[in-house]
């Protein structure tokens, strides 16, 4: 019920969205300097969970990576058909994956886990590790708090958190950090955490 909550929240204002936000030229250039940095140079399919418009799949794609775009709205995906013919993009969830175990190189999930009830959080990076390769490589956004909260986001309930409480998460779940990226003094903007994470050994 959740997730369609927030499918729906978001189809309502897919318009909007892909207006302010549906570019490459949108995103931060350090954030996307960061993306790239990690899955840029990934020998393998890479996902873009919550692609959204399809503009970072799109603009990893440019940069010659096998970049696939996965989204639950339904106007986001045919908008990213549009604008990025040569792309790949489906409908899909991200806490069930139609991939097969060990097959993905790379997992970009940006901003789209905001929106998880923390409980809920560590079955998807479960779902993450079981489609990810050896040496594979996720990358997150996520906005950062003192404790893990709540908050009215502008499209549906979005959830903060410590970023070292979210590094011990995706640990848990069989990830090691090994960059991050942290914003949290620009005013026009929530803080914000990117954290670049690889498959842990074993």
């Amino acid at each position: 019920m959740h997730t369609e909550q927030v499918r729906q929240a978001y189809a309502s204002v897919a318009e909007l969205y892909i207006e302010l936000f549906g570019t490459p030229q949108k995103v931060h250039a350090d954030d996307l300097a960061f993306i790239g940095r990690h899955l840029a140079d990934r020998p393998g399919t890479v996902l873009d969970l919550g692609c959204g418009p399809g503009h970072i799949t799109g603009h990893l794609r440019s940069r010659g990576v096998d970049a696939t775009g996965i989204d639950m709205v339904p106007e986001f995906i045919a908008h990213a058909r549009a604008t990025h013919p040569d792309g790949e993009y489906h409908l899909g969830s991200i806490d069930k994956l139609d991939v097969a175990d060990h097959s993905v190189a790379g997992i970009l999930a940006w901003y789209s886990l905001i929106h998880l009830p923390p409980q809920s959080l560590d079955g998807v990076l479960a779902e993450f590790r079981r489609a990810m390769a050896p040496a594979g490589r996720l990358v997150v956004g996520i906005f950062v708090g003192d404790e893990v909260a709540a908050f009215d986001h502008k499209v549906a309930t979005a959830y903060r958190w410590p970023v070292d409480g979210f590094s011990e998460r995706l640990a848990r779940a069989g990830f090691t950090e090994v960059e991050r990226l942290l914003r949290l003094d620009d005013p026009a903007h929530r803080p914000h955490a990117a954290i670049a994470a690889v498959v842990t050994d074993g």
